[in-house]
């Protein structure tokens, strides 16, 4: 009896248990989250069928979507390429102020999108350091798509390192280095042992990144230039139907890019659930 009391005792967590906690993640996750996005939906719905349609296929509308989703693409695959290679120098390389470019990865979350928007215009502008550069060869960086895909790099990259950094601590190089004694050249260990590990978490920081490129808003606002069928992104135009009180609109384009922000999300998890059963021996 005294032995079963004192393991009832160990049981005890300091947590609260299942019930009460469920109900608070639920509240919490509601208040945040499913409330607001139901309220974009209800009044979505407000909207005839013609509306709606209208409202998110204006010509100045779907030009926009092409902004948006071929600069947060682009920008993801270079987040996707360069935070493979910022997490794998932080991991498997040591070096004065290694403490320092790890705590810089994360400054785009601490950074205001303003004050990035405002800085990155600054460097890309044809007057400014990096723009003046390539405006002697004719290239213009800020006010174009170019400058939109710089802007969402810099925003996107820390959810492809984050996500890697992780998975390659966790890599025993044990691998690595029997293949290398077998023969195996750089190339075919990453493609054969590295690559198929951190696969499922590239792909979610891609997914990640993606999203929130998609919905950038304030560091973009600034370097696009905002020319109409142009550099004019989609959360620019949400933002012009607000200040015109055109909120049916406004809540009917930003449903769209939640819908593709969801679906990118969705089939990100379905390749990465795959992924990992296929590492797990399954089919």
């Amino acid at each position: 009896m005294m032995v079963q009391a004192k393991k009832s005792k160990k049981a005890k967590r300091v947590i609260p248990g299942f019930g009460l906690s469920l109900g608070v993640t639920i509240t919490l996750l509601s208040l945040i989250v499913l409330i607001p996005l139901a309220a974009l939906v209800i009044y979505t719905a407000q909207m005839s069928p013609s509306e709606f349609w209208e409202a998110i296929t204006r010509e100045r509308v779907l030009a926009s979507y092409k902004v948006s989703f071929i600069t947060a693409f682009i920008a993801s695959l270079i987040n996707a390429v360069m935070g493979v290679i910022l997490a794998w120098v932080l991991v498997r390389y040591k070096f004065p102020g290694k403490r320092i470019l790890d705590g810089m990865i994360e400054l785009p979350f601490a950074l205001p999108t303003a004050v990035a928007g405002i800085a990155l215009t600054s460097l890309t502008a044809d007057t400014g350091l990096i723009g003046g550069f390539f405006a002697k060869f004719g290239i213009s960086i800020a006010y174009t798509r170019v400058g939109i895909t710089v802007a969402l790099v810099f925003v996107g990259i820390p959810f492809v390192t984050r996500a890697v950094q992780p998975v390659l601590e966790k890599l025993d190089p044990v691998y690595e280095e029997a293949a290398g004694v077998m023969g195996a050249g750089r190339f075919r260990i990453f493609r054969k042992i590295i690559l198929p590990e951190i696969l499922p978490s590239v792909l979610t920081g891609f997914g990640l990144a993606f999203g929130r490129c998609l919905g950038e808003y304030g560091s973009v606002v600034f370097i696009a230039g905002n020319k109409p069928f142009e550099t004019e992104i989609t959360p620019l135009i949400i933002m012009s139907e607000l200040q015109k009180y055109d909120y049916k609109s406004a809540t009917a384009i930003a449903l769209v890019m939640l819908a593709a922000s969801f679906l990118i999300l969705f089939l990100v998890n379905m390749v990465q659930h795959r992924n990992a059963k296929i590492l797990k021996g399954g089919r």
